[in-house]
């Protein structure tokens, strides 16, 4: 029945079932109900009224907690109270409206009792429901509530694409793609990448599936497919045409004809092709079976052709490589790198002599821009080696990008060579060429590498009193096996600005050293100037050694180049104590110091993960940095360890450090501290028997497993393989 309040206090109003009272009624929420008494919570005004089981009209069992109902107000006869008498159980107004598919528009509340049927609901699951006003306090429930569709589980794909912000993910469960925001990636999204499988949840958002909680699975989880371990044979019956992939919408658009109990055909794809070869119609071919297991969809893969293919088509195979032509190929197959070649090379080697010289570029330290190497191209000139064949003088060119390697030939000089011929052209030329013999009346100069920069370097001369710049373009041969104190050979040649550098550089075996002259006393000094690579604020390039040692020689100064140096990467720095040689260098008469080596020591400063610092001055630093895998032995640094060590200076930085560290002598290691008195005097001073003093007590004797105390079982020892 539907209730108005406003006839509560209409004295024509019967309250009761029977309509035989008059009184006035009101109306309530019963709050608490128990076996024979309750209490209502009025709802027109503040009071809490107590009631009889046996002043409700109608079936106890129909009423509970919550449930609207109408009374009158009396007293109780032993205590004055007012209490509810004549109760009446009043039905909720129902809305009268249609039911509703619940969405995410606003929250109504329920009890398990308004849920039709034995169904557990959760989260996430899709309702239709009714909704009731309570027209005391009007809040809106959800009433009569049936399940329409269960919360979809967690599914699982592989993430098949990935844009900037977004990607999509193929299902495991459907043939299907379904998007995912990188948001919804649950771990490091920058180890995500396309082929991983993932698990997520489906939610709807917008009208479409997306989705949510994306997580990684270990590699291997999800499978789309099964791949038969049996082969078939069969024959194509129609290939995959040469389409743009935009316009094809067949993923799978070849076929395979198998001859099973009923013939079939096959789909397959760009990627079930094992075999490199050009598939054609009416092809023998040997596969397997591939099954989907979302939609049960057979495909062949792993697609090999078979030999007799050609045998019935009488094809035969050539090699060359693509070019722009009228003419099209069929059945390509890639060869290995190597395998097609357009040249022919002499096993024979021949000898002659350079009568003109080749010109142009040999770097290879560089790639350069397309227009320079045209230009270089095109500056380029072949020279012209003279040699005898059968009694008849013949020629034959080279080119500079044909030496690989080899130190430029000059005008003059005796060379091996082999002969390249080209076989479109029939064109020869010299290859794989080696210097026999300098023209004697050659200038050709011999040096010291003295420096390397980023694309350039700097050659000590034959005399030990400068150095000359070359670029690495004049380089024959790899600039990267190029290192400090190499001997080399070169040209000098005027530039811009009327500068001299050197020219066709290229690496030889040493000669200049064993012709000069070492005397076999070893001195002792001090570097009292430096080199020019290690100062570039000097005018001077050699640097200046003094005898500090006790003896006649005492005070004298030598000068020192790169050709003097032990270690020729060694950075002999001002003030350092060193030990060398003297020799007289054959060109000059000029005694130049030889074999130096320094004498340096200091203490580890500190030592770092892969890094630590020595106690040494280098410069304009206190502290001198080396890495943990110079030191020699294995040796683990401490810090306080004495140590020797050589110092290098990177060319590209200007920074030294220290090589080749050696430890000579530990240092002092830290001894762990005594304790202090007071707390020596606690431990002294601590009492057992004293009844303040901290005590163990057992709260539980232990027991064993055949709960006894203790074990009781006899420890013995097993013997391998032997079961008791």
């Amino acid at each position: 029945m539907s209730f108005d309040p406003n006839l509560l206090h209409n004295n024509g109003h019967s309250g009761f079932a029977n309509g035989t009272s008059g009184a006035l009624r009101e109306t309530g929420i019963i709050e608490k109900l128990l076996t024979s008494y309750g209490f209502i919570q009025c709802t027109e005004r503040q009071a809490r009224l107590f009631f009889h089981c046996s002043q409700y009209s109608g079936n106890l069992q129909d009423l509970k907690v919550g449930d609207d109902v109408e009374f009158e107000v009396s007293s109780d006869r032993r205590t004055g109270k007012p209490i509810a008498v004549k109760l009446l159980k009043v039905k909720p107004e129902i809305l009268p409206e249609e039911r509703i598919t619940g969405q995410e528009v606003f929250y109504l509340t329920y009890t398990p009792e308004d849920v039709d049927g034995n169904v557990q609901l959760e989260t996430g699951d899709k309702v239709s429901f009714s909704m009731e006003t309570n027209k005391h306090t009007g809040a809106v429930n959800a009433h009569n509530i049936v399940l329409v569709k269960k919360k979809p589980g967690r599914c699982q794909g592989v993430v098949c694409a990935m844009k900037e912000a977004f990607g999509f993910i193929e299902r495991g469960d459907l043939v299907k793609e379904i998007f995912f925001h990188y948001s919804e990636f649950k771990g490091n999204l920058e180890t995500l990448q396309p082929g991983d499988d993932v698990e997520f949840t489906i939610k709807e958002r917008n009208g479409k599936e997306v989705a949510t909680e994306v997580k990684l699975l270990p590699q291997g989880t999800v499978i789309f497919e099964d791949v038969s371990i049996e082969q078939f044979d069969g024959t194509v019956t129609k290939v995959i045409p040469k389409v743009s992939s935009k316009t094809q919408t067949d993923p799978l658009p070849g076929r395979i004809k198998v001859n099973f109990a009923i013939s079939k055909e096959l789909p397959f794809g760009d990627k079930d092709t094992r075999s490199k070869v050009t598939l054609l119609e009416g092809d023998h071919v040997r596969f397997n079976i591939s099954t989907d297991r979302r939609d049960k969809l057979e495909r062949a893969t792993n697609i090999e052709i078979l030999t007799d293919s050609f045998e019935l088509t009488g094809e035969t195979r050539e090699m060359d490589v693509l070019s722009a032509q009228r003419n099209h190929a069929i059945r390509i197959k890639k060869l290995p790198k190597g395998t097609v070649s357009f040249h022919t090379q002499s096993e024979q080697r021949y000898f002659g002599m350079v009568e003109k010289e080749a010109t142009g570029s040999i770097s290879k330290s560089t790639s350069p821009a397309k227009g320079k190497e045209k230009k270089k191209e095109k500056d380029a000139e072949e020279g012209i080696i003279a040699y005898e064949e059968a009694g008849i003088r013949m020629t034959v060119p080279y080119h500079i990008k044909d030496l690989e390697g080899c130190a430029i030939p000059q005008h003059g000089d005796k060379i091996e060579f082999s002969i390249c011929e080209v076989k479109r052209t029939g064109l020869q030329s010299a290859v794989s060429i080696k210097i026999l013999n300098r023209n004697p009346n050659a200038k050709r100069l011999v040096g010291y590498v003295a420096a390397l920069k980023d694309n350039f370097g700097f050659i000590e001369t034959s005399q030990h009193d400068q150095e000359i710049f070359f670029h690495y373009s004049e380089f024959s041969g790899d600039v990267d096996e190029l290192d400090v104190g190499d001997v080399v050979e070169y040209s000098l040649s005027k530039g811009k600005g009327n500068k001299v550098s050197a020219e066709k550089v290229a690496k030889i075996t040493t000669v200049n050293g064993p012709s000069d002259e070492v005397f076999p006393t070893v001195y002792t000094g001090k570097v009292v100037r430096p080199l020019r690579s290690v100062d570039p604020q000097q005018a001077e390039y050699q640097g200046l050694i003094e005898i500090t040692e006790e003896g006649t020689m005492r005070g004298e100064v030598y000068p020192f180049a790169i050709i003097s140096l032990a270690n020729k990467t060694d950075c002999l720095q001002k003030g350092e104590t060193i030990k060398f040689q003297l020799c007289t260098v054959a060109l000059t008469g000029q005694k130049l110091a030889y074999d130096a080596t320094p004498l340096r020591r200091g203490s580890v400063d500190c030592v770092k993960d892969q890094f630590g610092f020595i106690n040494y001055e280098v410069g304009d630093g206190k502290k001198l940095f080396f890495r943990v895998n110079e030191v020699l032995d294995g040796v683990e640094l401490q810090p306080g360890d004495e140590v020797e060590f050589s110092v290098i200076l990177n060319q590209r930085t200007g920074k030294c450090s220290a090589c080749n560290v050696f430890r000579v002598s530990e240092g002092s290691r830290p001894v762990a501290a005594p304790r202090p008195d007071r707390l020596v005097h606690r431990l002294k001073s601590i009492t057992l028997d004293d009844a303040s003093a901290p005590k163990l007590v057992v709260l539980r004797q232990p027991k064993g497993p055949d709960n006894t105390k203790g074990f009781t079982a006899e420890r013995k020892i097993r013997q391998a393989g032997v079961i008791d």
